[in-house]
C-alpha cells in the first residue's frame, strides 16, 4: 500500500513542495516550543487567538513544486452559496472602521486589521469534508504561493485539524541561519491604484516586522530587501515589503530558538496592526468571534533540514463538528486614519469574493 493511502486514514498534510503523512506526535507549541528545533518535521497551525498546535509526522517527502496545478479530479460538495452568512454585516463593519479610526485620532493606536468571519453550514462525517477536492478547486482557480491542507483525524491522543488555505503572504521563512518575512498590506482589484494610505499602511507595518524579528537577529542583519512591491495575484494586487535577518547565536536552532520567535512575532503584523498590543485590545472588543486559523500561522518546521516554512493564515478555510458541521472563512482589511469605512467593507468583499464562489456548491464542477 502507497503511504498516501495510509495518509487519508490516518492523517496528512500538503504544503506547495512537501507532503507529509501520519502524525505521530502532538504539542502545544505555546509551551514546549523548544521541542521544534530538536528533530524531525513538524506540522503547525496556530490559531491567531493564541494557540500554537505542533504535529510531529513520521513521513515526509519534499519536492519541486508542479509548474501548473493539475485540474481538480474530484467533486467539492460545497456549501450552498446564499448560505454564507458574516459575523459583521456592511453597517457593522462601517461602524467597527469609525471606531477605530477615532481610536487613532485619540493616540491608542496607528493601524488596526478588522476582520469578519463568513460561514456556512456543511455537514460532514469525522475528520471532515473531501479536504482534497476543496484544496485542488482552489489550486486550480486561485494558486498561491503558500497553498496548504492539513487534515489530522482527532484521537485521545492528539487533537485534530481541518484547514485548506490558500495564503499569498509569508509570515516566518528560515533557511539554516537566515529568517525572513514577507508582509502584505494594500489590496486593489487588477488595474486600481494603491492608495496613499497603502502605502503608509506598508511602511507602518515593515517597520513593524523589522521591530519583531529584532527579538531573534544578529545585531546589524536586519535589511528590508523589497520595499512597496506590487504583486499580482489572481482576482487582486497586493503591496508586498520583504524583512530579511540573520539568526544569532543564541537563536541560530537552538531550543530558544521557537519560543522566542513565537513569542516576539506572533501573531503577525500584518493582521493585528501597531503597536500590536493596542491593535489586539482594540480587536478583541470589536469582532464578536475568534479568528481561528484565519490570520494565524499555517506550515511546517523541519529541523532536520532547518528549514521552514509559515504562512500567514488568510484566504484560508477551516471546518468543524459544531452545529453539524460549520465551514468557515476569514476576510478583513487595514484601517488607518485615512481609510474610508465603505472602501475598507468593499476591500473585505473583495479578497472574499473569488474563493468564497470556488468554495461554493453553485460553482461547483465535477
Amino acid at each position: 500500500m502507497d503511504w498516501r493511502d495510509d495518509a487519508r486514514r490516518l492523517g496528512s498534510a500538503e504544503f506547495r513542495g512537501l507532503s507529509a503523512a501520519s502524525p505521530v506526535e502532538h504539542i502545544d507549541a505555546a509551551v514546549d516550543g523548544h521541542r521544534l528545533a530538536e528533530g524531525g518535521l513538524w506540522v503547525l497551525v496556530g490559531t491567531f487567538e493564541g494557540r500554537l498546535d505542533a504535529w510531529r509526522f513520521a513521513r515526509a517527502e519534499h519536492r519541486a513544486p508542479a509548474a501548473a496545478p493539475p485540474a481538480p479530479h474530484r467533486r467539492w460538495d460545497g456549501p450552498v452559496a446564499s448560505e454564507w452568512s458574516t459575523s459583521l454585516d456592511e453597517d457593522a463593519y462601517v461602524a467597527g472602521v469609525r471606531a477605530i479610526r477615532q481610536d487613532i485620532r485619540a493616540g491608542d493606536v496607528y493601524q488596526v486589521n478588522l476582520c469578519r468571519v463568513l460561514s456556512a453550514p456543511l455537514p460532514a462525517e469525522a475528520p471532515g469534508p473531501d479536504a482534497v477536492a476543496l484544496s485542488d478547486r482552489l489550486s486550480h482557480g486561485n494558486p498561491a504561493r503558500y497553498a496548504a491542507r492539513i487534515v489530522i483525524p482527532e484521537t485521545d491522543a492528539m487533537p485534530g485539524a481541518w484547514v485548506v488555505s490558500a495564503s499569498p503572504e509569508s509570515y516566518l521563512s528560515v533557511t539554516g541561519a537566515v529568517l525572513s518575512s514577507a508582509p502584505i498590506k494594500g489590496t486593489v482589484a487588477p488595474g486600481g491604484r494603491m492608495l496613499d494610505k497603502d502605502v503608509a499602511e506598508n511602511v507602518m507595518i515593515t517597520d513593524l516586522v523589522r521591530n519583531d524579528l529584532s527579538h531573534v537577529a544578529q545585531p546589524g542583519s536586519i535589511e528590508v530587501t523589497e520595499l512597496l512591491a506590487e504583486h499580482p495575484h489572481p482576482g487582486l494586487v497586493h503591496l508586498q515589503s520583504t524583512v530579511k535577518a540573520r539568526l544569532d547565536g543564541v537563536h541560530d536552532w537552538t531550543d530558544q530558538m521557537w519560543p522566542d520567535l513565537l513569542a516576539g512575532t506572533f501573531p503577525p503584523g500584518s493582521v493585528s496592526g501597531a503597536p500590536k498590543s493596542s491593535a489586539l485590545r482594540i480587536i478583541a472588543r470589536e469582532e464578536p468571534e475568534p479568528r481561528g486559523p484565519y490570520c494565524g500561522a499555517i506550515g511546517w518546521i523541519d529541523a532536520d533540514a532547518r528549514r521552514a516554512e509559515l504562512a500567514v493564515g488568510i484566504r484560508t478555510f477551516w471546518w468543524d463538528a459544531t452545529e453539524g458541521g460549520t465551514l468557515r472563512f476569514g476576510t478583513g482589511a487595514g484601517i488607518t486614519w485615512g481609510s474610508d469605512p465603505r472602501g475598507e467593507w468593499e476591500e473585505t468583499a473583495l479578497k472574499a469574493r473569488r474563493l468564497i464562489a470556488l468554495a461554493s456548491a453553485d460553482t461547483m464542477s465535477p
